[in-house]
């Protein structure tokens, strides 16, 4: 996302130390804030209406204060509110039947959520247990690609499976992306279609409480099968040569107990006791040949293959972020107060996001331009949501006029 300026600063890794000061907030929320767009990808028309003054936004502050249920009544109240209160970020919620900031006027009835974009959350921290490089909030180019794969995967199940159009991606700004869409007949599902979803998409169940595996039964539903296509072809690059999980031993263990076969499971622990720190290909390849050996016949190696690809590599997905209507999600363009990074969107289709490379800092920035997002870094990811956003509202106000088509001639 450069603009060709060879004589400005390298760009500053993402997870290298910088934790933004109040001055910085205060400059980015007066400069660089793109306040208009974000109005547009909320209210959906150039008119304000109730899909953005019946919005709940959520205000976190440096002192560790929350504070919900604030609502504005177009994009100039939303930017001087911003610009005063200096958040370390803000959050973007449902949109309700009476602005939010008046609630406590009716009663409890009357604050259920109408309608929310449909939201997915994936984070690095939910591979800790398959990933050697990070754990926590560290990441690394290594890991990231666990994130890259799990975008293609949903990406391509969210058009192809369900016909969303309206997506957009955006980096959480340390480890892991959101996923909106806005598509008209999505916003408006209840939480039971929204599980649905979600649950259609969450094939390792990850949040559950039943870590006795998954089973991927035939014949393997065409989501199933684009998926091992996308990860099989990754699986040893990944797993077998850069993560190198199965050389720990709480790990190995693990695998060997994940066989659906005890005698086989035994043998392979018997074996591994024996040299614990051979790597994960020769475990791997120990696994075929014991089960040559010993002519086991209870289950097949390659629907366990499958299964374990599917296990180690498959998104993981925050199944209640995506199912809550009343569930915040920090806004695009946020700073993340831990690494300065801004929330960039980025679109997938183009090219891979890279979060050492693509995504801003606030120090990088103010370094390229003090007071102009045009002259900086910025400038990429701002233009590339607009695009997003017009189109967005474009195709917003002809479905509408079509629905109010559809309406007007029911009613007779």
């Amino acid at each position: 996302m450069s603009n060709g300026d060879t004589t400005k600063p390298p760009k500053k890794m993402t997870n290298e130390p910088y934790k933004p000061s109040s001055a910085d907030f205060a400059n980015y929320y007066e400069n660089f804030m793109p306040y208009k767009s974000i109005f547009l990808w909320l209210n959906h028309s150039q008119a304000p209406q109730n899909d953005f003054t019946h919005r709940e936004f959520a205000f976190e502050y440096k002192s560790g204060a929350y504070q919900r249920y604030n609502s504005f009544a177009n994009a100039q109240e939303f930017r001087n509110t911003v610009v005063k209160a200096q958040p370390v970020r803000f959050e973007v919620g449902a949109v309700y039947p009476i602005e939010p900031k008046l609630r406590k006027s009716v009663s409890k009835n009357m604050m259920k959520p109408l309608m929310k974009e449909f939201v997915l959350d994936i984070d690095l921290t939910d591979y800790d247990d398959v990933r050697t490089c990070c754990s926590g909030t560290k990441i690394c180019p290594k890991c990231w690609k666990f994130i890259t794969l799990a975008i293609k995967i949903v990406d391509a199940a969210l058009r192809e499976d369900f016909g969303f159009q309206k997506l957009i991606w955006v980096f959480s700004g340390r480890r892991g992306v959101h996923c909106w869409i806005s598509d008209y007949r999505v916003r408006i599902l209840d939480e039971p279609k929204r599980r649905a979803i979600v649950e259609y998409l969450d094939i390792l169940n990850v949040k559950s409480k039943n870590k006795s595996g998954i089973a991927l039964r035939k014949p393997y539903h065409p989501h199933v099968e684009r998926s091992f296509e996308i990860l099989r072809d990754q699986f040893v690059d990944i797993i077998i040569r850069e993560q190198d999980p199965w050389r720990l031993d709480d790990r190995y263990q693990d695998l060997a107990r994940s066989v659906p076969d005890y005698r086989l499971s035994s043998a392979l622990l018997k074996h591994w006791k024996e040299d614990p720190g051979s790597s994960s290909a020769s475990k791997w390849r120990d696994v075929d040949t014991l089960y040559q050996q010993l002519k086991i016949k209870s289950f097949d190696i390659q629907d366990w293959k499958r299964e374990m690809i599917f296990k180690t590599m498959y998104p993981r997905l925050d199944v209640e972020v995506s199912r809550q209507m009343i569930h915040l999600l920090k806004s695009p363009f946020c700073i993340h107060p831990g690494t300065g990074n801004v929330c960039v969107p980025f679109d997938p289709s183009v090219r891979e996001f890279d979060p050492f490379t693509d995504a801003p800092n606030l120090s990088q920035l103010f370094n390229e331009d003090e007071t102009k997002w045009e002259n900086t870094s910025l400038k990429a990811p701002i233009e590339l949501f607009n695009n997003y956003v017009n189109q967005l509202v474009n195709d917003e106000v002809k479905e509408k006029r079509t629905r109010d088509e559809v309406k007007d001639n029911l009613e007779f």
